[in-house]
């Protein structure tokens, strides 16, 4: 994300979304209630005289601005959307104080202005300044001749595939089997090699599958087996990626990727919750109860709970005294397993009984 113009004074603030996990982090930091304005597309109707023209309109672009109701960001088609009432536009073409929905674009300007920015807001887009345009990691789960691909965005993580290799058994006699093979394992390469700056990869499964291709990199494509590691499962496909998450080699690899930290720290925290040890409350009336206590030494809160619940002063308090926020993405197991106990959880200092 690339910021274009900053006014502190009159809470304004110009930014340019230029990859994908740039639109997941603005729909955290525009807030229901701040106004935002850019460029968009809506159909104009024509009219002769008093009749309505028979065809649907023109689209038209031009700048307009809203204050924001509702934020939806679909991770499946990476669209960020804000939909609120109009305040700025040309009135010749669409009424002031109608409705609109403003599709945040990439490499186009966003203006959000805040009657404040908290700490909060403004730490989201430093983050988001400060990430790179390269993947953390690929995982990549092989089993006989399928392959599953999980993508480490920052947003969550994004699966590719499965790769289909159409080889047959060992056992089975075919004059043409490691052509296949190596055709498959070009597929798998070309699949991963689309992705610019790639630092680590992640290679898995539950045989030796994976070990073969481990050594068709060294041999083919040496610059990718120098950023590839093996890693063990018992199982193949999406489950096979979900344990190595959990085994914490993604965290081993890069401090930087979220998802596998967030898991942990769900983790962490289910841990605690195991042991009766008092050590942790979830639940929106105990967590803030041993906010006001400063008693949380770890604050858990699920991102779609941010905007929902109000909690930008509370984040606020942990971090002023000493705590740590982590803000949970929805879309990975870790945030499911934290949305099944509220939402929003803690992890604490001393028991507060």
């Amino acid at each position: 994300m690339k910021i274009v113009k900053q006014d502190t004074k009159d809470g304004i603030m110009e930014v340019v979304p230029e990859i994908l996990d740039d639109l997941w982090h603005l729909s955290h930091i525009v807030e229901v209630g701040d106004n935002v304005s850019s460029k968009t597309t809506r159909r104009i109707q024509d009219t002769a005289g008093d009749k309505l023209r028979s065809d649907r309109g023109v689209k038209k672009t031009f700048f307009l601005g809203i204050d924001v109701e509702s934020i939806s960001f679909h991770i499946f088609t990476g669209k960020l959307r804000l939909t609120g009432v109009i305040t700025r536009g040309p009135e010749d073409l669409i009424p002031l104080g109608s409705h609109h929905t403003l599709e945040v674009k990439l490499n186009t300007p966003l203006v959000i202005k805040k009657e404040k920015w908290s700490k909060y807001a403004v730490n989201r887009v430093k983050q988001a300044m400060e990430s790179s345009k390269k993947l953390s990691a690929i995982i990549i789960v092989l089993e006989d001749d399928v392959a599953t691909i999980g993508l480490m965005r920052q947003y969550g993580l994004e699966y590719y595939g499965p790769i289909h290799g159409g080889i047959s058994g060992k056992r089975i006699i075919d004059k043409n089997r490691n052509k296949k093979v190596q055709f498959f394992y070009e597929q798998v390469v070309d699949s991963i090699s689309k992705f610019e700056n790639l630092q680590n990869i992640i290679i898995a499964g539950p045989g030796f599958v994976k070990n073969d291709f481990f050594e068709f990199l060294k041999d083919k494509h040496s610059d990718l087996a120098k950023k590839a590691i093996l890693e063990s499962t018992g199982s193949g496909g999406r489950v096979g990626i979900q344990e190595v998450l959990k085994k914490g080699t993604v965290e081993k690899l890069t401090v930087e990727n979220r998802i596998s930290l967030e898991i942990r720290a769900v983790n962490d925290l289910l841990t605690e919750i195991a042991k009766n040890s008092s050590m942790a409350v979830y639940g929106e009336k105990e967590v803030i109860d041993a906010i006001n206590m400063g008693a949380v030494e770890k604050l858990l809160i699920l991102d779609t709970v941010v905007p929902t619940k109000d909690m930008i002063n509370h984040m606020e308090i942990v971090e002023n005294m000493k705590g740590e926020v982590i803000v949970i993405s929805s879309q990975h197991e870790g945030g499911e397993q934290l949305k099944s106990l509220g939402g929003l959880a803690a992890i604490l200092r001393y028991p507060l009984s």
